[in-house]
């Protein structure tokens, strides 16, 4: 099927229309006004259809012409995207990007430069992979991520502070522990305990106080969030999680000698030279955020 019209002819109209004459058209195409009047009476007449009307000094659509632009834009508009993502591609931005992010993060502080980054980058896929201890290492060490997000920095892998996670004993109002002005730790070992598991596939690893008779074992902090608000048990959850909830009947435990602690978070780049133009423009944004925060 060969079209009447051209992108070309579209465009025009859409920058009559948008500076309000033919003439500011033409200055902001580069262009004469003759070759913009020629282009609009060109377009009518293989459309069959009145486009434009001139009223004092002023180029108006007419109710048409309006109607038509209206589905035409989308049309200039996919076409400059094609051209920012042909030039993205050209300079060797990656198709998609895997970024592993330590569970203990707080998620806002990857998705609001993720933004940042997504506003400028109109090629690039996103794959987020929530890891946590020996996974965390795992992706770093064969390099299966573009970009990590880790807590203990990893040999052979620079890496920059990220930001520091604090660690609270929680439990539900109702549960023994709430009622407990001061536990001890004798006093945890004697109740249920919810911890998150490894989410490596092999070598696990263990961390933290884990000596409660009984343990529920669950794959993330959202998870655990529910089952001690269900009283199953009393948990360790990042302070921003605890404060995303905002819940008055969760209650944070001052543990005698173990009321919280802080887990520094890093930032790396698994690939080191390898990595390519995108995946470092999104790791600059991410050390740009700490300062924001």
């Amino acid at each position: 099927m060969k079209l009447k019209t051209t992108l070309e002819q579209w465009l025009t109209l859409f920058e009559i229309d948008k500076a309000g004459s033919i003439q500011a058209a033409a200055a902001q195409m580069s262009k004469s006004h003759t070759t913009l009047i020629y282009a609009v009476k060109k377009l009518e007449d293989q459309l069959d259809v009145a486009l434009v009307r001139v009223e004092g000094r002023r180029a108006v659509l007419t109710h048409d012409g309006k109607s038509l632009l209206r589905r035409a834009q989308s049309m200039i508009e996919q076409a400059k995207a094609l051209e920012e993502i042909s030039n993205q591609l050209s300079q060797g931005f990656e198709s998609e990007l895997i970024v592993a992010v330590d569970h203990l993060c707080d998620r806002k502080w990857l998705y609001e430069p993720l933004a940042t980054f997504l506003a400028q980058n109109n090629t690039t896929s996103i794959q987020i992979v929530e890891t946590s201890l020996s996974k965390t290492t795992r992706m770093v060490v064969e390099e299966s991520a573009d970009i990590s997000i880790i807590n203990v920095p990893i040999t052979d892998h620079p890496c920059e502070a990220f930001g520091m996670v604090i660690m609270l004993p929680v439990a539900v109002s109702t549960h023994p522990l709430a009622s407990n002005p001061e536990p001890c730790l004798a006093d945890l070992a004697m109740n249920r305990q919810i911890v998150v598991r490894d989410l490596g596939e092999s070598d696990s690893l263990d961390v933290g106080w884990l000596k409660s008779n009984q343990r529920i074992t669950v794959d993330n902090f959202d998870h655990a969030w529910q089952a001690a608000k269900q009283g199953l048990g009393y948990c360790r959850l990042p302070k921003h999680v605890i404060e995303s909830h905002n819940d008055p009947e969760m209650l944070i435990l001052n543990v005698e000698h173990a009321s919280y602690y802080q887990v520094p978070l890093h930032v790396t780049l698994p690939k080191n030279a390898k990595t390519g133009p995108a995946a470092k423009r999104l790791y600059e944004l991410l050390l740009a955020s700490v300062n924001e925060r």
